[in-house]
Formats: structure tokens, sequence, C-alpha cells
């Protein structure tokens, strides 16, 4: 009996002892208990646009990688740069794993891009914006088209935009005052009204001492984006007639002289765009010449961007020789998601909302051009509304107008890939490495290793 009793007060005594430590442990995890939203993109782009326009922000973190809601909710950025398809791979790999992780640790919402929104839209990892997520069509209604196109399979669209990415042609004032003999967008915009026309100015330009273009890419994405087909059919890659101009105005404008044989992105292609550059012009969208074309122009990127740094001032834009569109981002809500109301909420106040966005274009240190359409055309009658770095241009106004044209009706999966292995296919080509057959045989090679169920490849007139 005595020792029954002293087993009895051994267990009571543990568990006494076992209260206090369960209470504390419980307290410790609810105050580290953060409810927390996850965002994946490739840079702080739509970052810094969220911590400045969301209006449920209450204070971002100094490092940047949280930012706290009024609600208690701690959004989590995760940025992965997009070099090498680091992005992508990384992106992949986690939503592979997001049924096995806690809701704190899932990702809630990821940003994609235009080339490859396919390859998202059609898995299963996004959520239907409208179905899942919330949204109307009445909430949808002022966004551009393609916009939605570009994101929608089957009658589904998979997610959003707060911007719109049509095409202009940026072009310098002095040099086109050298070449046209004058620098307004209208009368330039008549001598660059066609491609032919676009050809003819190329040489004048090189008379007088300068290069149309700067490099091999520039004039890609207007063809490519104005092709009659999608590039895959099947297990059958077809390559647009529209393709093949582009090679063969750039082997041109190689061969003589009206480029400067740059590749995009490279140091020689941002030099061009410098105070000292002697390139006419460059086909750019809205992100484009509001942040890479201006940051290029400054002769000190560090001073203040205002005329007298650089080519600050010394650019204009027209619509050119057809219309395209150039990038752009897009929100996708991820499946397994715990947060659709708060992602309703960031996808309304940030892409529907017309008054937010508007804001977003007039501000002076961002411009960006932002996908409400009766917002925009607003901007673009207004006259006060004006870009100093474009000389005091409504570059809003042209915008406008090439963004109701851009046709998204052949985008394929498959863009990204065979975009990328053409154009480094050619290069041999334009430098004169090898024939033009050549660079059509490796081009063949390239795609079917990166997309194996490719059988065949058609040219023009196979």
């Amino acid at each position: 009996m005595k020792k029954r009793i002293t087993k009895l007060m051994a267990l009571l005594l543990t568990t006494s002892m076992l209260v206090p430590m369960t209470a504390c442990s419980t307290s410790k995890k609810s105050a580290s208990d953060e409810h927390v939203l996850n965002i994946w993109c490739w840079n702080d782009e739509f970052q810094s646009r969220f911590n400045d326009y969301y209006p449920e922000v209450k204070k971002v973190s100094k490092d940047k990688s949280k930012t706290y809601l009024k609600d208690g909710t701690v959004v989590k950025w995760t940025i992965n740069e997009n070099k090498d398809n680091n992005y992508q791979n990384k992106l992949d790999e986690a939503l592979q794993e997001q049924d096995e992780k806690d809701d704190n640790d899932k990702i809630d919402i990821f940003l994609i891009e235009a080339d490859y929104a396919l390859k998202y839209v059609n898995s299963s990892s996004t959520l239907d914006v409208v179905k899942d997520i919330g949204l109307t069509k009445k909430d949808l209604g002022d966004q551009y088209k393609y916009t939605k196109d570009i994101v929608t399979s089957k009658g589904v669209q998979k997610a959003t935009s707060w911007q719109a990415t049509p095409g202009l042609f940026a072009y310098r004032r002095t040099i086109a005052k050298q070449v046209l003999g004058t620098d307004d967008p209208k009368q330039v915009q008549e001598a660059l009204g066609d491609w032919n026309k676009f050809n003819e100015v190329a040489g004048k330009a090189k008379t007088a001492g300068y290069q149309m273009l700067s490099g091999y890419d520039d004039s890609f994405r207007v063809y490519s984006n104005n092709v009659k087909q999608p590039w895959v059919k099947g297990d059958t890659v077809t390559v647009d007639e529209n393709i093949m101009n582009w090679v063969k105005q750039t082997k041109e404008f190689t061969d003589k002289g009206y480029n400067n044989k740059t590749s995009l992105w490279s140091d020689a292609w941002s030099k061009d765009q410098g105070p000292d550059g002697k390139v006419f012009g460059f086909f750019y969208s809205t992100w484009g010449i509001n942040f890479t074309l201006m940051k290029n122009s400054l002769a000190n990127p560090d001073g203040k961007a205002e005329v007298g740094n650089g080519a600050y001032g010394d650019w204009a834009v027209c619509e050119g020789p057809a219309p395209y569109y150039w990038g752009g981002t897009w929100l996708c809500a991820a499946k397994g998601t715990d947060d659709k109301k708060e992602i309703k909420n960031i996808m309304l106040k940030l892409t529907c909302d017309k008054e937010n966005m508007k804001k977003m274009t007039e501000n002076p240190d961002i411009q960006d051009y932002t996908n409400t359409q009766s917002g925009m055309e607003e901007i673009a009658q207004d006259p006060k509304f004006s870009s100093s770095f474009l000389g005091g241009q409504n570059h809003v106004a042209l915008f406008s107008e090439s963004a109701k044209k851009i046709d998204m009706s052949n985008t394929s999966k498959y863009d990204q890939g065979c975009n990328e292995k053409i154009q480094t296919a050619m290069k041999d080509y334009f430098d004169g490495k090898v024939s033009l057959d050549k660079a059509k045989k490796n081009f063949e090679t390239s795609i079917k290793e990166v997309y194996p169920n490719i059988k065949k490849v058609k040219w023009p007139k196979d």
C-alpha cells in the first residue's frame, strides 16, 4: 500500500511539473505564430508597387524582406533572380512540395512573365481568379483584353496584372533632326510607318554617321508579335515567315553597318543608349522606356534624373512600323494557399482599382502604364500629363493606341524556348560564321533538346 501511494505521488509530481512547461511552450508558440503570406518574384518591381500602393500596408522591414499589413499578416518576400531560368527552377521545385508544407510556408502568390505564362496557366499549380479567388467579370472589365487573353486557357483566367506593356519606338531627338530634319513624333512616325520606310531611313542614318539599331535582337519582338501562327502545333515547330523577315532584315543591317552588332542587355547595347550613343532608336515597351532606357541615358547614373544629365530629355517615342508588346508581369494565386481572401483584395486593389493604378502612372518617378483602359484614356487626354524624359511628350497617348492593336491569339507555351533559340542560332549567321542553312540546322537541334516532344521543324516554303 505504501509503495502504491509513493508511485501515485510521483505521478502527480511529474504531472504538476509538466503543466507549467506545457503552458510555457504554448505561450511561446503563440508569440511567434505569425500569419504569413508568401510572395515569390524575380526582382523588386512588384514588391515596390505593393509596398507603395497596397492600402493595407502598415510598415516594411528595414531589409524589405517583410511587409506588415494592418490586420497582422506578415508578407514574406522570396526573390530569386531570373537568370538561366533560376527563378522558374526554384519556383517549380517549391510548387512540387506545396502539399507537404505548413500553411505559413506555402507559396500564396507567385509572379510570371509573358514568355512562359502558359506553362503555369495550363498547370494545376494556379487557381482560377474568378471561380477560386472571387474576382468578377465586372472587376476585370476595364483591363486590356490581351492581358487577360495571355493568361486564359479554355475560358479560365489564371492570373491578373497591374500593367499593360505595349511597345513603341524610342528615338534620339538630336539624331532624328540630323537624319530626317525633324524630331516631331508625328513626322518621325510618318517616316517610319512600315518596314520598307524604316529600312530606308536606316540607310539615311548610316550616311549621316549613325546606326539605325544597336544590335541583332532589337527588332525581334516587333516581328515575333506579328506572326500568323503559333510556334508549335502537335509535334511540329513552324517558323513563321515574319520570323524569317526579321532574319533577312537583321542580316542586311549587320552587313551594311546599319546596326552596332550588339546583343540585348550587353554592356555595349546599354552604352548605345547613353549620351555618347550613335544609335537612332530602340524598340521598347512601357517599362523599358521608363526604367531601362532612362537609366542608361544618364551620364551620371547616381545623379538626379533630369535634363542636363546625359541624354535625359533628348528622347521621344512614336508607334514605329508595327504594333507589339514586350514583357509584363502577372500575379498567380498558388494552389494550396489559405489566403484567398487576402489575395482577392490584393488583386482588386493593385490590378482592378482604376484610381489606385492611375496614381502609379501619374507618379513622375514611375509612370508605369497600368492595366486600366479608361484610366489610361483619361491620362492620354490630360494636357497636364507629360514625361520630362521624353522632352515633354505625353507617351501614354501613344501607348493607349498601340495597346488596342495587340493580338495574342498565336501565343503558345513554347514561346520562350523558340524565341530564345532562334535568336541564338541566327547570331552566328549574322556574324558570318555559318551559312543560313547551318544556322537553321543548329536551331532544329537546339529546339529538340529543349522540347523532346518536337519531331519536326518546318520552315517557310518547305
